[in-house]
């Protein structure tokens, strides 16, 4: 059985800051892959993750989009793997054609590795955010793995 569970994080502002590029990245993230998939179904064309992926990867070295490099890079690969997957239902006919995510109506969130979550004494250790305080109503479990982290 999977379990859910949500705790309530209290970062500093510094961390907040981090947060909130986190998330903003991986929606320009999906939006972009987004555009670049569009654009390739238009022609005829047959994509992937892994091309787009691979494009985009080329893009954090270009002159004005050093900024993607300022979180961590699991932030971007989850961002497509969240593509990929909304483009498998599509496909399938589960679901209609992936949009765009919006700044206000999407979810805001963003992937963490699940191997590089550290919880111990009330604060959970997120990459490049650093040890985030958090409160929590019922006892977190300790496991090996956490599974979709975000």
């Amino acid at each position: 059985m999977i379990k859910a569970v949500k705790i309530r994080l209290f970062p500093t502002k510094q961390q907040e800051i981090l947060m909130c590029k986190s998330v903003g990245i991986a929606r320009f993230t999906y939006n972009w892959g987004l555009n670049r998939w569009n654009e390739t179904y238009d022609r005829g064309d047959k994509s992937n993750k892994v091309n787009i992926r691979t494009e985009f990867n080329q893009l954090k070295n270009v002159e004005g989009y050093q900024w993607l490099k300022e979180v961590s890079g699991q932030v971007t690969a989850y961002a497509f793997e969240d593509l990929n997957k909304a483009f498998i239902n599509f496909f399938k006919g589960n679901s209609n054609r992936p949009q765009f995510k919006s700044k206000r109506k999407s979810k805001q969130s963003f992937y963490v590795r699940y191997d590089a979550i550290k919880i111990k004494d009330n604060t959970v250790n997120v990459e490049k955010i650093g040890k985030v305080v958090f409160k929590y109503n019922k006892e977190i479990p300790k496991l090996k793995k956490y599974v979709n982290p975000r």
